[in-house]
């Protein structure tokens, strides 16, 4: 069988819109997938659902496959006639051991290329506010690997031309060995007071770094705790970073990991907002939506569309899933010409609006009793209300309704089902304190998450957990379950409650 391409492509530092696009279209077409521990997650979403995604991570020493089964994989794949995305951290030809991958390539005749990708050093460096290279500073730079040991007799490091010689060296993979780098650079003519600056996770939320100088670096770092991976930037533009350090002083979440116990399908814009604030999210859905099993209500309702005056939309779920089912049925927003409509708020209108239709009534508060509200000013006797939503909403809105006199029919447009496959993931990440905050923007959020977690633990494992909550509704449903609460939105959407994280944990 002719053998597949095969794409050696830099992940970048870990940022995921660092990526190229060039890696994206290759992602796309992948049949295999091999990745590295310090490849950004999210990139493998990239790729295509039937794609085969195998990890071949190195972390602290711990190798899933050596180099050479990691050589004979690649090869063994691109055997089959699949394309084959060979998925680096960082540049694969940039201490990524690329350009051995792409001999072996080349010896057992197998097409490849290589896609680049910002290597940590540069991106790093940028992240912390640390311009490498500058002409008040120094024209010159170096990339050294940090791994080897100094202390050994073969060293392929010019330890003398490192210090005399450049002016801002980068080390990579250098934290073990950051007291013999030290060392080196001092006996060979480094003055002490140089500047240093360790950067751990660089470009991601959990970005944490640390500054001294080569007679004081090492007593920082042990005193912050800081591990690997890191990059170590030795030199006089890391003094620069005092006033350039964009990321870590406009990321008003920065480090803080939140869980999202939100939908899958919904979480996009909480996770996207939560990251371009620095947070590190941790995905945890408590709750999937789908349409009902039984759908008879609903087509009855579609079918008789012409008896109702009003049209109520509680959920944006609400919207998707009823016009889902209208088109279905072989029908458009036209069979919506006579009907008035009301949304709970502005991601409801929002989504209404985008079928084309724009919302009659938008209560100034987002909940059930201020659309009570907003329909006391509207003669609602005798009038024929229309309430898509879910199976089990509260009966606050359609109770008031018909206290006015109208004639409401409830319909199922959506159910919430519990994901029951995740306390093992939870409970984990609950036991070894890797959570600082969880968000709940439903009642059935709150109570699914609890029902994840062992009844006789529950105390333990949230007892450092801070609750951000989407509303009162939400609130009151957490307490009642033996929640705390410490943040509540005071506008009851994605966007107060990422207010309301922002003024209280910032």
């Amino acid at each position: 069988m002719k053998p597949g391409k095969v794409y050696l492509i830099g992940a970048g530092p870990g940022d995921p819109g660092l990526f190229t696009l060039k890696g994206q279209e290759c992602m796309a077409r992948a049949g295999v997938v091999i990745y590295d521990y310090l490849a950004a997650p999210a990139l493998l979403a990239l790729a295509a659902k039937e794609a085969e995604c195998i990890y071949v991570g190195k972390k602290g020493g711990d190798h899933t496959l050596s180099q050479e089964g990691i050589n004979r994989l690649i090869v063994e794949k691109a055997r089959t006639g699949r394309t084959v995305v060979r998925l680096k951290g960082g540049d694969p030809f940039i201490f990524g051991r690329g350009g051995e991958e792409a001999e072996v390539l080349q010896a057992e005749g197998i097409p490849f290329e290589v896609v680049p990708g910002v290597t940590a050093g540069i991106a790093a460096s940028a992240y912390a506010g640390i311009p490498l290279t500058h002409r008040k500073m120094t024209a010159t730079l170096a990339f050294v690997t940090g791994h080897e040991d100094p202390t050994k007799e073969d060293s392929r490091i010019d330890w003398e031309a490192l210090s005399r010689g450049i002016g801002t060296l980068v080390f990579y993979m250098g934290v073990k060995n950051l007291p013999l780098i030290t060392a080196k650079l001092l006996q060979y003519g480094r003055s002490p007071q140089t500047p240093v600056a360790l950067i751990r996770w660089g470009s991601t939320s959990r970005q944490q770094t640390v500054t001294g100088t080569l007679s004081t670096i090492e007593e920082e770092v042990r005193k912050a705790g800081l591990q690997a991976p890191a990059i170590i930037v030795v030199g006089e533009v890391v003094d620069l970073r005092a006033n350039l350090a964009w990321f870590e002083k406009e990321r008003p979440l920065l480090g803080k990991r939140i869980l999202v116990t939100r939908a899958r399908e919904q979480a996009s814009d909480l996770l996207h907002q939560l990251t371009e604030l620095g947070a590190h999210c941790i995905e945890m859905p408590t709750i999937r939506v789908q349409e009902p099993k039984d759908l008879s209500a609903m087509d009855s309702a579609i079918e008789r569309l012409n008896r109702y005056d009003w049209l109520v939309f509680t959920s944006a779920n609400g919207v998707k899933y009823f016009f889902q089912r209208l088109f279905e049925k072989g029908l458009d927003v036209r069979a919506l010409h006579q009907v008035k409509t009301a949304c709970i708020g502005p991601v409801t209108a929002q989504r209404l609006l985008s079928f084309g239709i724009r919302c009659d009534i938008l209560p100034e508060s987002y909940r059930a009793e201020s659309v009570v509200d907003a329909f006391r000013t509207e003669a609602m006797a005798g009038q024929r209300v229309l309430l898509p939503r879910a199976e089990e909403a509260r009966s606050v809105l359609p109770d008031s309704l018909r206290e006015m006199g109208a004639d409401v029919d409830e319909v199922t447009a959506y159910v919430t089902l519990p994901v029951t496959d995740q306390a093992e993931a939870l409970v984990s990440i609950l036991e070894k304190k890797e959570a600082d905050i969880v968000t709940f923007t439903s009642s059935s959020t709150v109570r699914n998450f609890k029902a994840l977690l062992p009844e006789n633990r529950f105390t333990e494992l949230t007892d450092t957990l801070k609750v951000a909550s989407i509303g009162p509704i939400t609130s009151d449903t957490a307490r009642a379950l033996g929640f705390s609460v410490h943040t509540e939105a005071l506008e009851y959407t994605i966007p107060g409650l990422v207010q309301a994280l922002c003024q209280d944990w910032a």
